[in-house]
């Protein structure tokens, strides 16, 4: 019961039930979530759905709704299509080299930045600032420095008698392509490493030394397997970034020289925005959709299982 004193008498008001609580509790996070939802309706859902639907018509992008129905046409023509399969190679390619080089690379600069050393809040000042850029200055800047004729890469091979084609050239477009990538998100995935580093009790790693192990079996057998949460989630997103890849490849070299550095995205833009083929497109971003949302499962149902049971378990004890 609750009591209200208005002047000289009292007046007790009921107490509300527990039902009529759990309702108010609904509507206020039914309040605050309105909005979100809205967003995320119209702006991840409905394209989503657009993309399905103009998927299966003959449809340049003009000219009201699309009405002339092809079926699967649209998909049917890209997998025979010898531009797709370069362009799943390609991000085989990506894939192999994130997870094998800029991966390992950012883990071990992380580590190096956790020992007492001079000026390491600098470094990871300058290690990170590459990715605050955006992808298209960061284009644009390597563009002019991995340029043929006037390039300063090439000026500085040029001291030791060496010159490269970088990206105009097929064999190495990939490579320099990769560095460019490497460049700009290895920061970003050092500070994820170092983040989950920084998170580990010092007195385990106290206790392996004094027990006399070396460094790198501490490494090995603690900090490693210690980090397997932060190295999977850093994994996930390198996969799902490469398998979406644009701005950068948009910007280097548009996909070329014939189709040789030409991502799925870039292909999808092409054809959309270029050819007027938006079907065709469409198409295009449903196996792109495909692709990560098949990934996304399937990572986190066998390599992510144990991560986020451990996290729905400790919700569960929090509550």
């Amino acid at each position: 019961m609750t009591t209200l004193v208005k002047g000289p008498e009292a007046v007790t008001r009921p107490a509300p039930s527990p039902a009529a609580r759990r309702r108010g509790r609904w509507v206020t996070i039914a309040l605050f979530l309105l909005p979100a939802l809205v967003l995320f309706l119209l702006l991840v859902v409905a394209p989503i759905l657009v993309a399905f639907y103009a998927s299966v018509f003959r449809w340049n992008g003009f000219g009201g709704l699309p009405t002339n129905f092809i079926g699967l046409d649209n998909f049917t023509r890209l997998f025979g299509t010898e531009i797709f399969g370069q362009d799943l190679w390609h991000l085989l390619v990506l894939v192999l080299l994130s997870v094998c080089v800029q991966l390992p690379f950012s883990l071990a600069i992380a580590m190096l930045l956790n020992q007492r050393i001079r000026g390491r809040a600098l470094y990871r000042v300058v290690f990170f600032a590459p990715y605050v850029l955006s992808e298209v200055i960061t284009g644009v800047l390597f563009s002019l420095i991995l340029s043929p004729e006037s390039g300063l890469a090439n000026q500085v091979l040029s001291v030791f008698g060496l010159d490269s084609e970088w990206l105009a050239d097929p064999d190495t477009v990939m490579p320099s392509l990769f560095l460019v990538m490497m460049w700009k998100y290895f920061g970003f995935h050092m500070m994820i490493y170092l983040a989950g580093r920084q998170s580990i009790p010092n007195e385990l790693i106290e206790a392996a030394q004094i027990d006399g192990a070396t460094s790198w079996r501490t490494f090995r057998h603690i900090t490693l397997p210690l980090l397997g949460p932060t190295i999977r989630i850093s994994v996930f997103l390198s996969v799902i970034y490469t398998i979406q890849l644009f701005d950068l490849v948009w910007i280097l070299t548009q996909g070329g020289p014939s189709h040789s550095s030409e991502t799925m995205a870039v292909t999808m833009m092409d054809w959309g925005f270029k050819r007027s083929q938006v079907g065709y497109a469409s198409a295009i971003s449903v196996v792109m959709f495909a692709l990560s949302l098949v990934f996304a499962l399937v990572y986190q149902r066998f390599v992510m299982r144990r991560d986020l049971e451990g996290a729905t378990t400790s919700m569960g004890e929090r509550r």
